[in-house]
């Protein structure tokens, strides 16, 4: 059976005919059919189990959205999403006793979670959610069909479920289709869509980051026209989806069209605005693409994973130039010090988003550290000075690492080769004195309670003042031994005095 005999979009369809589609459609290909495979034999016993439980109770029970596009496109599931015409309460009265867990947290929006054996599950009542033109709150409301819960999905990938159980394939909305097509296409109009739940424009940049698919010309079209729709929508919903997108395989893609839709205009203003005009009289680079360019290589470097923190620092790092943009003689463009100014604006956007206050300190820092090795030259720093280095970079010295890489963009490739060459002499550096003074335990060498007993002082400021005077001894002269920092510590408190 091939995808074009898809006539008709709601099909009673079987496990095996699946595998058949898989097998015989060109975009979907022996890979796809392992990996549903695989989830189906996987997964199939507890989802039919939890079928059989809701068919028993006389109700409907679907598995939808997600973990059918990912299994389809041969993508991992740890999460399953359910479908009910139960309603919410009747939905906690059927899984008493069959779930290992519930909680209850979403149930004023029709949905229940639990778990079961190594399963997160959630069971949500076929609804519908709409917004006031003035609130921030979604209306839910109840319906009793699964074709018309599907209507309601954000994009018909997403709009795709298997009835339980008896895994009948119901796609009235093309989804299959458009995971050939790797294209992002709401079920009805987008603009119903989006007015429905203005999130949903994030959504498909997000996406377009996640899934490398492209997003449908008359979706896009929709998305800049009702761009200032997303100021009645959470920051915390709004973060979240950012979050997403910069966790994606292509972030790129996801962010220019945020930034071409207008979209970005509303929740992360500043990165529209490092589009800096450039005239004939005066040369810079594009900043804007220059630091897409930054955030690529950024992720070229990680090793364990998408790391958040140095993504947005990445993406960030640039943003306090237009604010600090002058123009002096010779057609030449500075930007003093706007790696302050921007640690302090990145800071402000990750305040008003409500990431949590360690992702904001580490990112702003990040931010501001970024032009640090451009005062290394061609090496000239003291040893003092490579220690202050890395006690100002503290945990994020890996990061400093690879966002100072990162930010080599230029194409002259034997300027870049010399950059990357000094910065490799800073690095040995590093590693030199951490195995001969352990850095990373950077500390003065005699603690609180030595001061103490040497001046004679008890616990106070004074304390406070005199550890900071033995740290700054440590990062310029190195270990120097407790005799000789006691007697260094004396000469200071009798200067002070």
């Amino acid at each position: 059976m091939r995808i074009k005999d898809y006539a008709i979009r709601v099909l009673p369809v079987t496990c095996e005919d699946l595998r058949s589609i898989a097998v015989s459609n060109d975009g979907l290909t022996m890979k796809h059919q392992a990996a549903i495979t695989e989830l189906l034999g996987r997964v199939t016993p507890l989802a039919d189990d939890l079928g059989r439980v809701f068919a028993s109770a006389g109700h409907e029970l679907a598995l939808v959205g997600g973990p059918v596009r990912d299994v389809l496109l041969g993508r991992s599931v740890s999460d399953l999403d359910f479908t009910t015409d139960a309603r919410p309460e009747r939905i906690l009265e059927i899984v008493d006793g069959w779930a290992d867990a519930v909680w209850t947290i979403g149930i004023e929006f029709g949905t229940v979670g639990l778990r079961k054996g190594d399963h997160q599950i959630e069971i949500t009542t076929y609804r519908s959610e709409s917004y006031d033109t003035k609130s921030r709150k979604p209306e839910v409301s109840y319906g009793t069909s699964l074709e018309d819960d599907l209507a309601r999905r954000d994009f018909a990938v997403n709009a795709m479920a298997a009835r339980l159980p008896g895994h009948e394939f119901v796609d009235p909305y093309g989804g299959l289709d458009d995971l050939r097509a790797k294209l992002i296409r709401t079920p009805g109009r987008p603009e119903d869509s989006f007015g429905d739940d203005p999130l949903r424009m994030l959504r498909a940049a997000r996406f377009s980051s996640q899934l490398g698919f492209t997003v449908a010309p008359e979706v896009v079209t929709a998305m800049t026209e009702m761009a200032g729709r997303l100021e009645i929508v959470s920051a915390e919903r709004i973060r979240d989806e950012i979050s997403k997108l910069l966790m994606g395989a292509r972030p790129r893609d996801g962010l220019a069209l945020l930034v071409d839709t207008g979209l970005a205009a509303q929740v992360l203003p500043e990165l529209p605005k490092l589009r800096l005009e450039i005239d004939e009289h005066h040369r810079h680079k594009d900043v804007y693409d220059h630091s897409l360019i930054v955030l690529e290589q950024a992720i070229a470097q990680e090793k364990d994973g998408p790391d958040l923190v140095l993504r947005l620092a990445a993406l960030l790092h640039d943003i306090g130039k237009p604010k600090t943009r002058s123009f002096v003689e010779g057609g030449r463009v500075t930007f003093h010090h706007h790696e302050v100014v921007g640690a302090s604006m990145s800071k402000a956007r990750l305040v008003a988003l409500r990431y949590p206050k360690d992702v904001v300190a580490d990112v702003s820092r990040l931010v501001e550290l970024h032009l640090r090795f451009h005062g290394y030259g061609k090496g000239e720093w003291t040893d003092s000075a490579v220690r202050r280095y890395v006690r100002d970079a503290g945990h994020l010295l890996p990061r400093l690492h690879k966002l100072t890489r990162a930010d080599c963009t230029t194409r002259n490739k034997r300027k870049a080769a010399a950059l990357a060459r000094t910065y490799d002499d800073l690095e040995l550096r590093i590693a030199r004195l951490e195995q001969e003074e352990e850095l990373a335990k950077l500390r003065p060498e005699l603690d609180g309670h030595e001061i103490q007993q040497v001046l004679g002082l008890q616990p106070g400021p004074e304390v406070g003042k005199a550890y900071k005077f033995l740290l700054d001894l440590r990062l310029d002269q190195g270990p120097v031994g407790k005799e000789a920092a006691s007697t260094a510590l004396r000469e200071w408190w009798q200067d002070q005095s």
